[in-house]
């Protein structure tokens, strides 16, 4: 018996793709709640360089994370045309600074290839692999890897 969550062989995977600046990127759709256009945010004293700030989100207080900073490739200034990935992942909601959401594509498997391991970088550990389809490459985030590694981070006091 096939059931909607276990993952079978040539099964697709639907994953939302959007860029940072230039790079284009995916993760799991099942995770996505919303996408919103830029809005303000309120800064937190002796936050990670990467957390922007937290916003209000219906009532629950939502960290807004430069995913262009956090992945290594620089420090995001916001603009109007900015778009925050609202995600939900274990028990906690976060957003996501991008430059633009694009499109949602359905991947199976097999399409996409393991990780270079180049340099040994933190960062890489966010990538789950790498889909390359005509003249575009995406990077497969691994989100869950994401929020464990903003978890695990000292907070200063």
């Amino acid at each position: 018996m096939k059931t909607e969550t276990s993952p079978e062989k040539g099964s697709k995977r639907e994953l939302i793709t959007f860029s940072i600046g230039q790079q284009d990127f995916c993760m799991d759709i099942m995770l996505v709640r919303e996408i919103r256009g830029w809005t303000k945010v309120t800064m937190l004293p002796h936050s990670p360089a990467d957390v922007l700030g937290v916003m209000n989100l219906r009532g629950a207080v939502v960290p807004i994370v430069d995913l262009s900073a956090r992945l290594g490739l620089g420090p995001c200034k916001p603009s109007k045309r900015d778009v925050i990935i609202i995600a939900h992942i274990g028990n906690q909601t976060v957003g996501f600074l991008v430059t633009a959401v694009s499109d949602i594509v359905g991947i199976s498997p097999d399409e996409i290839q393991p990780m270079p391991k180049v340099g040994g970088l933190d960062e890489n550990n966010f990538v789950q692999g790498i889909i390359a389809s005509g003249d575009r490459t995406l990077r497969v985030l691994d989100i869950n890897e994401l929020a464990a590694a903003m978890a695990a981070e000292p907070v200063e006091v």
